[in-house]
């Protein structure tokens, strides 16, 4: 069921996503070469209890995963689409990191997603970032009252087939508020004109995720968590917390 949330949630969720903003932000600056990714996780958590927020991402279990998620943040390593587990694998210069972050607190979620370098760029990873920076900011513009679910999936595919990146079919977007996933699914791929109507009071987790090498295929890794290119190219990642209002997308996770 969609649930449609008042001013005062909306509200109530942008302190959830300051908190997701702030903890991304501490994480993307503790990165560095030689920097371990529970190192990254750490600095999340350390966000995460000075607010008083908790995290809805630790200890999650979907159907899929064999296990409960075991930290506050995915963190996502080069050929890694998303779900990236914290390991004690330490960053090297030219690393491709996309980092996932929610937050829970008093009693509504956020949830925002980031991809950066560690240190110089390998060839096209750059182009990688801004191809998919961009096709969240046009799933964003479309997020309008009047418009439908298919309209912000089909500007994010409009960008990713012009990068002529690959994207995971099966994953997208989702609606949020008392918990981390909520209906709608917000694919990542659809047709513009259709779909579930957006309203005002509609919040919604956009997040769109290329992979360079043009394929849709991924596989799982042997954590059961992690999602990988099938190729073994390099993927990104990028989310914000979005509500749809009247005045236009009022984005939640911003700090």
């Amino acid at each position: 069921m969609v649930e449609i949330k008042t001013d005062a949630a909306m509200d109530a969720m942008r302190e959830a996503g300051r908190v997701v903003a702030h903890a991304l932000a501490a994480v993307q600056e503790a990165a560095g070469t030689g920097v371990s990714l529970r190192e990254l996780d750490e600095a999340a958590r350390a966000v995460l209890d000075e607010a008083g927020a908790g995290s809805p991402f630790l200890g999650y279990q979907p159907s899929f995963a064999p296990v409960p998620f075991p930290a506050v943040i995915c963190t996502s390593v080069n050929d890694a689409v998303s779900h990236g587990v914290p390991t004690d694998y330490r960053l090297r210069d030219g690393d491709l990191v996309s980092i996932d972050c929610g937050a829970q607190l008093d009693g509504w979620a956020g949830d925002a997603a980031i991809t950066f370098s560690v240190g110089t760029p390998r060839p096209g990873d750059a182009e990688l970032i801004d191809a998919t920076r961009q096709a969240l900011d046009d799933g964003i513009a479309a997020a309008l009252v009047g418009n439908r679910l298919g309209d912000i999936s089909h500007a994010i595919d409009s960008v990713a087939r012009t990068a002529r990146c690959g994207m995971p079919a099966d994953f997208g977007g989702h609606g949020i508020g008392r918990r981390m996933h909520e209906d709608p699914h917000v694919p990542n791929r659809g047709r513009p004109g259709r779909g579930f109507p957006l309203r005002h009071g509609l919040v919604l987790a956009i997040e769109p995720m290329l992979m360079a090498g043009g394929r849709n295929e991924y596989r799982t890794g042997a954590d059961g968590w992690t999602l990988l290119t099938t190729d073994g190219s390099r993927a990104a990642h990028f989310e914000h917390t979005v509500a749809i209002t009247e005045q236009g997308p009022r984005i939640l996770t911003l700090p």
